[in-house]
């Protein structure tokens, strides 16, 4: 907290509000965790994300007017990924000159319990179909070809388990993590059957993805169908 308070007072003296977020918040930083912070400012040079060494860390810049918070949180929802809200809501408030640190930090944590929209059918359709789609394709496969294959395959049934119940989604890592989270709130263990399937062998993650897809309707082949967007003229 001490080295990203003074990267903030360096580079952004007039900073109305800053936040220190992700994994070392969370306290299940490792060795090669950076630090996540959030910067707010009333125009140039945000928006802007920036990398770089401070003080013996990796530091991930994330610099924002609110209008571009607002609009990155939105483009995260859509996608069902809540990075944004999660890096503001889920933080230690580091500068707050206005008000403004405490009130987006309530209002992004608000969001983020709230959870993400529901999944159109279209969407819910589409993953049923892509789940399917690599289950098809992993028999017979060659070796090197089925690691790719259940590699994608635990992460795309991973998605189906957390949007269809209405919970965040995320990518590796994060995927991960949230797949833990709907465990303990569900008392499954979905992550370790997944990853678990991911290193074993095709069976064992055959069987949990069809296990997910079940209280979908399963596997979706025949009869799938998704219009295209309307195309430019």
């Amino acid at each position: 907290m001490d080295i990203a308070l003074e990267l903030v007072h360096e580079l952004y003296p007039d900073a109305r509000a800053a936040w220190l977020g992700g994994s070392v918040v969370r306290g299940d930083a490792g060795p090669g965790s950076d630090l996540d912070v959030t910067v707010l400012l009333d125009g140039p040079p945000a928006p802007r994300r920036k990398s770089l060494m401070y003080g013996g860390w990796p530091v991930e810049l994330f610099v924002h007017t609110e209008k571009s918070l607002r609009y990155f949180a939105d483009k995260d929802r859509e996608r069902h990924q809540p990075t944004m809200m999660r890096l503001v809501g889920e933080s230690v408030v580091l500068v707050d000159t206005d008000g403004s640190g405490a009130r987006l930090q309530a209002e992004y944590l608000a969001e983020v319990a709230a959870g993400p929209r529901a999944l159109s059918t279209d969407e819910l359709n589409l993953l049923r179909y892509t789940i399917t789609d690599l289950l098809n394709d992993l028999p017979g496969a060659a070796p090197d070809v089925r690691l790719a294959i259940r590699s994608t395959l635990w992460q795309e049934a991973a998605r189906l388990l957390l949007l269809g119940a209405g919970h965040w989604a995320g990518t590796s890592k994060g995927l991960l993590r949230e797949v833990t989270h709907y465990d303990a709130a569900h008392g499954t263990t979905h992550a370790t059957a997944l990853i678990e399937g991911l290193r074993a062998d095709d069976n064992q993650l055959t069987h949990e993805a069809d296990t997910i897809l079940a209280a979908y309707g399963g596997r979706l082949f025949a009869g799938f169908e998704l219009a295209a967007p309307e195309l430019p003229e």
